[in-house]
């Protein structure tokens, strides 16, 4: 089963280190399909939201224990994630807060 350009991108993920890196550094996090390549998570931001990616570097998030009551346990589940840095002076607009 082959990704469409709308499978690849999951969310974007706004934490206040992806704030920091959107604001001074020109790079957006995203969580992406676990199957999805470099290449196609470069061509699904490049349609999607009209601007030029230079690099993509992707991580595995893995999967966590957290502990809700005395015995309860809970786990999230793991992920894939992307950074992706824009051409310079290029940004994209989902992203961009109250200024």
């Amino acid at each position: 089963m082959s990704l469409t350009v709308f499978d690849v991108l999951r969310r974007p993920l706004i934490t206040e280190k992806s704030s920091f890196q959107n604001e001074k550094l020109g790079r957006y996090v995203f969580e992406v399909a676990s199957e999805a390549s470099k290449t196609q998570i470069k061509e699904a931001v490049e349609t999607l939201f009209d601007v030029h990616v230079i690099r993509v570097n992707t991580l595995v998030m893995p999967a966590k224990r957290a502990r809700k009551q005395r015995r309860i346990v809970t786990r999230t589940s793991q992920y894939k994630k992307a950074v992706v840095r824009l051409k310079e002076g290029e940004t994209i607009e989902l992203f961009e807060g109250v200024k």
